[in-house]
């Protein structure tokens, strides 16, 4: 069986925290080995615990001359890196993380949220061979029909039932993967893959 993948959470509310850490501990994918209210303490954190997933709130980031962003991602590029976000965030900020996880989601949608942003950013260890191992998730394709179809990210969160911050992280998934950064781009790539009819449009 694999091992579940380690992940610590910075986050300075203690029910949130709690909450996560509930959710994801009935995840056979993933273990909470850490949680901070804080950045201090991070950069000995991180040397000591090399989590495969960090999930944090990025707004301990903005003004904090601790351990920027950028520097995590250098020092450790094999973790990735997950906003957990309920407020208004610049969406400059959350460029810098992998993907953005709405804490306000169902619980069943927190869990595929995460597995999603991590197996999208590590594909080797998707049991795809090197042709398909940047496939669309189901998700992500049917976001990527809602594009095609002209809706915007808001209208796509409400016919889902989900946040416009996971929107906003499975478009960046879907980006990465197409290679494909407009909107116009994406649609002739879902009609090239006969995801969507012409006449549908």
């Amino acid at each position: 069986m694999r091992s579940k993948k380690k992940i610590l959470i910075v986050e300075p509310s203690f029910i949130i925290t709690s909450g996560l850490e509930k959710v994801l501990a009935e995840s056979q994918y993933f273990e909470v080995i850490a949680l901070l209210n804080e950045t201090d303490s991070l950069k000995n954190r991180l040397a000591s615990y090399k989590p495969d997933i960090l999930i944090m709130n990025p707004t301990l980031f903005v003004d904090s001359n601790n351990y920027s962003i950028r520097r995590i991602k250098n020092e450790y590029p094999k973790t990735v890196l997950v906003a957990l976000v309920y407020q208004y965030v610049e969406i400059s900020a959350l460029n810098l993380f992998h993907g953005i996880l709405d804490i306000r989601e169902r619980k069943s949608v927190i869990n595929e949220t995460i597995n999603e942003i991590y197996f999208s950013v590590n594909t080797e260890e998707q049991h795809h061979d090197e042709k398909n191992s940047y496939e669309l998730s189901k998700r992500e394709i049917n976001i990527l029909i809602l594009i095609a179809k002209g809706l915007m990210n808001k209208e796509i969160a409400g016919r889902l039932n989900i946040s416009v911050h996971t929107v906003i992280s499975h478009r960046k998934n879907i980006t990465r993967k197409t290679n494909i950064k407009s909107a116009a781009g994406l649609t002739m790539y879902a009609l090239m893959n006969n995801l969507v009819e012409d006449g549908n449009l």
